[in-house]
């Protein structure tokens, strides 16, 4: 593909020779002859004189070498992530329905659909046009999933669950596995708690690879629209995540949590349950969060504080041996002059 075809399909201006052949992409410091690359951290600058990319995408001319040709984009990453997708084939796709899945005969289905071999699709599930279902997926009664949306391999949609359009489940997802919900009995045994409600995903969502939502006790477990949730996420029965929102790999939604809208859980964050994270927040890597977060805010640490003051903390954290020290020695000098005036 021509240079100049994709800065014409991502909306970029050409500089230099807009007839380069570029048959790839890649980073920066990787990048070969005929592969197109991008620059858009500033520690990366320094492979601008030795890449071999053929052309770079960058926010500055002043960025290309003499002779370099490059496109200008108010935002190379994105711009990167829109070139890849003209190079980028997705999983192969047969159309109809493969004689090996099961359909039911109650099942309604869309136009254009794909549906992938060993699957299974309920009694009176709706799937929406031009959907692709691939191999060992288990897609249970009375599901709707709405069109163009592409679940993987080895996905399990539970009874009544509700997914938009757009949609992608990643592979080994679960959507409305049961909530874990027990009472416990007079004599301590454990009581399970039927799980009546339903998971409810809006348009435009992904789900990681090896994610869990849970359905509700009663009611519904939503997630909002345009959410994106990393592999191994649990999310709790009863919970809700709102619109745009970044659940980042093994986060752990404990039930009834309410996340507001464009929250960023990083890796490994956890939330207690029953509590409120507002619209907005950032809780870095690791994070525990006991209580409701005011929206806007960033934490760290257990339990959840301010990230500033984290950081400040984690600094004299590590002083602690020293000050131990200092500490150990004034106290030998009190006693040593308090003996002094005896």
């Amino acid at each position: 593909m021509k240079l100049e075809e994709i800065a014409q399909q991502v909306g970029c201006r050409v500089i230099g020779d807009g007839m380069t052949e570029i048959k790839g992409l890649a980073s920066i410091e990787e990048a070969r002859e005929q592969e197109l690359t991008f620059l858009s951290n500033r520690k990366y600058r320094k492979y601008l004189e030795v890449t071999r990319a053929a052309a770079i995408i960058t926010d500055d001319e002043a960025n290309l070498r003499p002779g370099q040709s490059g496109m200008i984009s108010d935002n190379p990453y994105l711009t990167f992530a829109q070139a890849l997708w003209l190079f980028h084939k997705p999983a192969g796709r047969n159309d109809g329905v493969d004689p090996r899945a099961v359909v039911a005969g109650t099942a309604v289905l869309g136009a254009n659909i794909s549906i992938g071999p060993f699957t299974s699709i309920g009694e009176r599930a709706k799937i929406g046009d031009n959907v692709t279902i691939h191999s060992h997926c288990a897609i249970y009664e009375d599901v709707e999933i709405g069109p163009n949306t592409t679940i993987y391999s080895h996905c399990v949609v539970r009874e009544g669950c509700r997914i938009g359009a757009g949609v992608i489940l990643q592979n080994q997802v679960t959507i409305g596995g049961d909530g874990f919900g027990f009472a416990k009995r007079s004599d301590n045994l454990w009581f399970k708690i039927p799980q009546t409600g339903i998971v409810i995903i809006e348009d435009d969502v992904e789900v990681g690879a090896g994610s869990a939502i849970d359905r509700a006790t009663i009611g519904a477990t939503m997630i909002g629209r345009g959410t994106k949730i990393d592999n191994l996420v649990q999310i709790g029965h009863g919970s809700s995540v709102g619109q745009d929102t970044l659940l980042c790999a093994q986060v752990g939604l404990a039930g009834s949590t309410r996340v507001g809208n464009r929250v960023i859980l990083s890796g490994q964050v956890g939330a207690a349950g029953h509590l409120t994270i507002g619209d907005g927040v950032i809780a870095t890597a690791q994070t525990g969060i006991p209580n409701s977060v005011d929206a806007g805010k960033v934490v760290s640490g257990y339990p959840a504080i301010d990230n500033r003051d984290w950081l400040k903390s984690s600094a004299v954290f590590n002083q602690l041996p020293q000050l131990l020290r200092e500490i150990r020695a004034l106290k030998e000098r009190l006693e040593t002059l308090e003996n002094e005036h005896k």
